[in-house]
């Protein structure tokens, strides 16, 4: 121990050593992270100005698009720098911060699609107590405890993680740093730290899962007695998209942080990475909200009114 060099600082290493396949891999995730931004975005301005869609469902949404806009923008324009630059390093601190927000955003991630799931649960299952139940002191309660719950979390998996040493290798063999990569370098024994790890996810992971299942299984079993078929087909246009998200999210990210070290590889690490990293920000826009009816309806009245006022600006501006 006396003879390694105390860590200051992580090399991320990312996707690729060639030139070429860096330039490749910053375009690709330039468009990506362009997407997600301005899907995301738009999401939230049409929620906050249209007031007819100030009702739960679209609340719970405004803060999974809020969300997805930081979750992506933790990892995403950092990777894109380190292509770009070739210049791969990370300092102690800000690789402490970065794992403190990818840990709450996954958290939050969970927490608010376990949310949505209760959250039509009680609209299509329960309607006639739903502006009872889901008021917006009930909605607001359960925003915040979602916040809250991931801030604690992550901070447990955070502290747990730098209280180890690390001063032998730097390489991260991730294109962030990564609660599992960090313990595969650290010189400290991480045994305890790996027990905690799947504890705690596992909990959360089963926690979650039931309560989305349940409401699952009521939520379906109600559809399937609604005897127009429009209604039928609402009901899962709205349901089935989310609870797809929500099974890719968590087997990806269950994948990623309980998986044994025999299953690990760098290009299966990096794959699960941007399946629950990088694929939900971008597709969650257009998964549940873009499909959407009432969202597309309003959107295109806030567009077709900036155009107005702009004709009627420019008409102005020539008499």
């Amino acid at each position: 121990m006396s003879n390694l060099t105390i860590v200051t600082d992580f090399l991320l290493l990312g996707f690729s050593d060639m030139r070429e396949e860096q330039i490749l891999h910053f375009l690709v995730f330039l468009v990506i992270y362009l997407a997600a931004l301005v899907g995301n975005l738009l999401i939230i301005t049409v929620i906050a100005l249209d007031q007819h869609l100030h009702i739960p469902m679209y609340f719970f949404l405004g803060n999974l698009s809020f969300l997805d806009l930081c979750y992506i923008s933790v990892t995403v324009p950092k990777s894109m720098a380190d292509s770009l630059t070739n210049n791969r390093l990370i300092s102690f601190s800000g690789c402490v911060i970065q794992v403190f927000l990818v840990v709450t955003f996954t958290a939050a991630e969970l927490a608010f699609l376990t949310v949505m799931a209760y959250d039509r649960y009680i609209a299509i299952c329960r309607p006639l107590h739903y502006k009872v139940t889901m008021n917006r002191g009930a909605c607001a309660q359960l925003a915040v405890g979602s916040w809250i719950s991931s801030m604690i979390c992550s901070v447990l998996h955070t502290t747990n993680t730098f209280r180890l040493h690390f001063c032998g290798s730097n390489v991260i063999s991730q294109f962030f740093c990564d609660i599992p990569q960090l313990l595969k370098i650290s010189c400290s024994d991480t045994y305890a730290n790996v027990i905690v790890l799947i504890v705690l996810v596992s909990l959360v992971d089963v926690v979650c899962f039931v309560l989305i299942i349940v409401s699952y299984i009521h939520i379906f079993s109600t559809v399937m007695r609604i005897p127009s078929e429009q209604g039928r087909y609402k009901a899962f246009s709205t349901c089935i998209p989310h609870l797809a998200v929500f099974c890719l999210f968590i087997s990806t990210a269950s994948f990623t942080y309980m998986r044994p070290r025999s299953m690990s590889s760098t290009s299966l690490d990096l794959t699960a990475a941007v399946l629950y990293c990088v694929v939900p920000p971008l597709m969650n826009p257009i998964i549940y909200s873009l499909r959407n009816k009432e969202i597309k309806g309003s959107l295109w009245k806030m567009i077709g009114r900036i155009f107005f006022l702009k004709r009627n600006e420019l008409l102005t501006l020539k008499s």
